[in-house]
């Protein structure tokens, strides 16, 4: 995996649920991979929280959702940008190209 986009939410927010039914779509027509990440999923966000806690130490400032897009999640990542919140499908794919092309 090289350039993926990392989402991470929560089960219980319903922006995060409206964002499911098209952001890995986009994410996959832009050629990234994508890799979703509840917040109530122990194992797989404890396999991505470093990625996280890189860019909110205290996930104070962090959105609902956030989507990191990053090299190499699975290995010495780096995060080159990232689009928090919800977003209608095409504000979505702006926003995330926008990301891939600074």
């Amino acid at each position: 995996m090289s350039r993926a986009v990392v989402k991470f939410s929560s089960e219980d927010c319903g922006i995060c649920h409206k964002m499911s039914f098209y952001d890995k779509k986009v994410t996959e027509e832009l050629g990234m991979e994508f890799v979703d990440v509840k917040m109530q999923d122990r194992a797989t966000y404890g396999k991505y929280r470093k990625i996280l806690l890189s860019q909110y130490p205290d996930k104070a400032d962090m959105g609902w959702p956030t989507y990191l897009i990053c090299d190499e999640p699975e290995g010495e990542f780096k995060v080159i940008g990232e689009v928090k919140g919800g977003h209608p499908k095409g504000e979505f794919r702006t926003r995330l190209q926008a990301v891939v092309d600074s």
